[in-house]
């Protein structure tokens, strides 16, 4: 009688959700002091309303318990008060996931929610190496969150949601975030929207960031990028600065994301202040030179003055020699003094004019480039060389494209970066709709069906349209 009393006491205490009863298999072991996570995925009442009532916790590093909210269960009271020969159910190890906030189990079509909890900063030990503090949004300028992001994008930060950076800050998509815009502590989705304020999308400028928080299931595609500006006047294309698998990255993206489009929504950070430029703007640049003068040779400024976020007089200079040098169709309006795609396409048209390829025809105008344009010297796109061309460089392929590395580079396996740039040249194009992330270095599926549907608008059908690009698919693509 007394032993049935303390098993339905025991499971009492199982219905209020502070520990777990193993199935009638199991015996008890000697009397222990356990630790155990609370986060689990028990069907019981109790753990039920547990879950659903308590915010999950944030983990340390190595992915162990949450120091603030472990149990301390004392087996010895219930084993002592058992008699001899009776058997009652023992305290289970609970089934914990693998990751943060996210249940153990499976996660459906979708990839788990790339991010971890709201957590403070972490040193290199991996414990907190600060209070996360009060809610508040510490100024800061577009330059230095757009200049933040491109330290980790150039350091290729390796995602996790459970690593931390040299800087304290998570290596996921809300760490990420976090970093750029220099908060306090890590966010997730579910509480970056309290450092911003809701935007639209003709509103969006570099340094704001495009945020999908799934409440309901926030599992369940939750993710969020810092937008770098459009990439054309169509603002159907922008550069996505984000931590994503494998790294951190930039790369143009369709509005608003690749997936859940519809459900990503724009947000700029209240903390954002104008930078000395912005409070002290610097005289109007002239108009625009007739195209073939040459404008007066000023010095190059340096590199910090061109890319993303970048809103300065050289932009619009820069802007300015290209058109005279025959880059004027890249431009729809301007140019103008804020950086955008279509500055680092006409660079980069003018780069390979001169027989640059590789890093040298990245599309961001270096010491050489500036003086080739400043001085009027050089190849014209699609035009005569006027002067000196500068160096040797790399010899540029057959009709002033990059040149074909062969079929073997895309078949089935094939991992390399000519399959990244084949597949960015499809999404400038309009042939990206088969990708349900962004291109990347292994060959798939998606890449397949893209270049097949590119190959078919050229009019090819049959063998010429089987989704592998030859020499000829490759020219067209990117002339």
């Amino acid at each position: 009688m007394r032993v049935r009393k303390t098993v339905e006491k025991l499971a009492d205490v199982h219905e209020r959700g502070i520990f777990h009863l193993a199935c009638e298999g199991h015996r008890m072991e000697t009397p222990v002091f356990e630790e155990f996570d609370p986060a689990s995925d028990c069907d019981c009442p109790g753990c039920v309303h547990r879950r659903h009532a308590l915010p999950h916790s944030p983990t340390d590093r190595t992915g162990g318990r949450p120091a603030a909210q472990r149990i301390l269960v004392v087996a010895a009271a219930a084993s002592a008060t058992l008699a001899a020969g009776h058997a009652v159910p023992a305290l289970a190890v609970p089934h914990t996931s693998p990751h943060p906030g996210v249940p153990a189990g499976g996660t459906g079509d979708e990839p788990a929610t790339p991010q971890g909890t709201k957590a403070p900063l972490h040193g290199p030990s991996g414990k907190p190496a600060k209070p996360a503090g009060v809610l508040k949004a510490p100024a800061t300028t577009r330059a230095e969150i757009i200049n933040r992001a491109k330290t980790w994008i150039a350091a290729e930060v390796p995602y996790s949601m459970n690593e931390y950076w040299s800087d304290g800050y998570r290596q996921d998509c809300s760490g990420f975030v976090s970093m750029a815009w220099g908060l306090p502590g890590n966010e997730w989705t579910g509480s970056l929207d309290q450092y911003g304020t809701r935007i639209s999308k003709e509103e969006l400028q570099p340094g704001d960031i495009l945020l999908f928080h799934n409440p309901e299931n926030p599992e369940k595609g939750s993710h969020v990028v810092i937008f770098g500006g459009w990439t054309d006047y169509t603002h159907t294309y922008y550069i996505a600065l984000e931590e994503t698998p494998s790294h951190a990255r930039r790369q143009s993206t369709p509005y608003a994301y690749w997936s859940h489009s519809a459900n990503y929504v724009p947000y700029r950070y209240k903390g954002l202040t104008m930078s000395a430029a912005e409070v002290n703007p610097k005289p109007a640049v002239p108009p625009v030179t007739p195209a073939g003068a040459v404008t007066p040779k000023t010095a190059y400024p340096g590199a910090a003055y061109f890319g993303p976020g970048a809103d300065n007089k050289y932009v619009t200079q820069l802007g300015t020699m290209l058109v005279a040098r025959g880059a004027g169709a890249y431009y729809t309006a301007g140019p103008g003094p804020v950086w955008s795609d279509a500055d680092r396409l006409a660079t980069q048209a003018f780069q390979q004019a001169q027989g640059w390829t590789g890093a040298d025809a990245d599309g961001l105008p270096g010491p050489l480039t500036w003086e080739l344009l400043i001085t009027g010297k050089g190849r014209s796109i699609g035009g005569a060389v006027v002067g000196a061309a500068g160096p040797p460089a790399a010899s540029a392929a057959s009709h002033g494209v990059p040149g074909y590395p062969g079929r073997g580079m895309f078949r089935p396996g094939a991992t390399n970066k000519y399959v990244t740039e084949l597949g960015k040249q499809l999404v400038k194009k309009g042939f990206g709709k088969y990708y349900t992330t962004g291109p990347g270095p292994r060959w798939g599926e998606p890449d397949r069906r893209n270049v097949e549907a590119f190959q078919r608008a050229q009019g090819w059908r049959g063998g010429a349209a089987d989704g592998y690009p030859g020499p000829e698919t490759w020219r067209r693509l990117f002339s």
